[in-house]
């Protein structure tokens, strides 16, 4: 029986339909897709078995391995693998590398040991990659950002949520911006963070959105890049400025860095390993800016920091990290954020709090 094929790509991002992943677990953390789940056919010894032997006795003897390798048990465990994610994602569909012999297999086991007629994805992985890539450099000629900059701990994020034509490029890449912005757990590959942005302006240009607000990033977001096409769009856009004052600045970046932080990491690894997890990366991300400090500077926040941390390891109060966080955007960041400034300030299109930049962006560009 000549089971079915999809290849409409855009239609399942735009709908969100679930996908059975059956490459090996390897090649899954390499690079993925949102809303997959990843029920290898053949786990990681497995392929790199039959890989071997493909090379060096051809295809017929690497199929017949393969299915001596998934056999008996291995077999019935991953169909009923499979089949437990397609009760719970009826509409969904399977895909491996180039949707070859390894999806026609996983599409054939499941209709001899289910009955269901569950849609292989033409091309596989590799197809629909492609497409993302392409759509990635078309939507990018279609779109116009508008560059929402501002001073370090001015509330860019926060504003953000407040926008619906936006795309959120530290949530995707998740990351906080800054040399303190990483997590608790990694980032995610590349791979995935570009398939990922590459469906979100899809989303957004399928509705026909044009202005679309960007976070004003460096080209690095934490061990991730912003890929070349968008970024040089993003340096030639129109920048909408936020303002606050130091204090509002200095609380917002407390609760981010760390009432936030280390209620990530405690939640990651309990109370005791998480604080100390937190801590030790806080330390290590100010050595990370040590040569830019300068000498004096950074053994000055180095103090306040390892103070600050006693206090609350002592008492539990927090308040003494306001300090170094206040020194730290007004001496190293501002400084560093005026000299960005100088060099774009022809761009600027607006300075202002955040209901005016909201009323603003509303006004001028329909963006809510």
């Amino acid at each position: 029986m000549d089971l079915p094929q999809i290849e409409n790509y855009q239609e399942l991002f735009l709908d969100e339909i679930p996908m059975l992943d059956v490459r090996a677990p390897v090649e899954y953390e390499q690079g993925a897709f949102p809303n997959t789940s990843n029920i290898p056919l053949m786990n990681d010894d497995e392929r790199q078995k039959v890989g071997l032997c493909y090379k060096q006795k051809g295809q017929q003897a690497a199929i017949e391995l393969g299915h001596g390798l998934v056999s008996g048990n291995v077999k019935r465990t991953r169909v009923d693998a499979w089949s437990e994610f397609i009760k719970q994602h009826p509409q969904g569909v399977l895909y491996c590398f180039r949707g070859g012999l390894r999806s026609r297999i996983t599409q054939q086991w499941i209709y001899e040991n289910t009955g269901v007629i569950y849609p292989r994805v033409k091309g596989g992985y590799k197809a629909m990659r492609r497409f993302l890539i392409d759509q990635l450099d078309e939507t990018s000629k279609h779109i116009t950002p508008i560059i929402l900059s501002g001073r370090t701990g001015i509330g860019k994020t926060l504003l953000l949520d407040k926008i619906k034509h936006k795309i959120d490029l530290e949530a995707i890449y998740y990351h906080r911006g800054s040399v303190f912005g990483k997590h608790a757990t990694p980032q995610p590959s590349q791979i995935d963070i570009e398939n990922k942005l590459s469906i979100e302006l899809l989303k957004l240009r399928n509705n026909n959105i044009k202005h679309i607000v960007f976070e004003d990033e460096a080209i690095s977001i934490g061990s991730r890049r912003i890929p070349d096409v968008l970024f040089n769009l993003m340096k030639q856009s129109p920048l909408v400025i936020l303002e606050a004052s130091v204090d509002e600045r200095v609380e917002i970046t407390f609760n981010e860095y760390i009432e936030e932080s280390l209620s990530e990491y405690q939640a990651l690894l309990g109370e005791e390993k998480g604080f100390e997890t937190w801590a030790e990366n806080l330390q290590n991300s100010l050595s990370r800016i040590q040569k830019r400090l300068g000498g004096v500077r950074f053994q000055e926040y180095k103090t306040l920091m390892a103070e600050a941390i006693k206090q609350q390891c002592d008492t539990g109060d927090k308040q003494a990290h306001k300090i170094w966080i206040r020194n730290l955007l007004t001496e190293y960041y501002d400084p560093m954020y005026d000299y960005q400034l100088s060099r774009k300030k022809d761009r600027k299109i607006l300075s202002g709090n955040q209901s005016e930049v909201l009323a603003f962006l509303a006004d001028e560009y329909h963006i809510g």
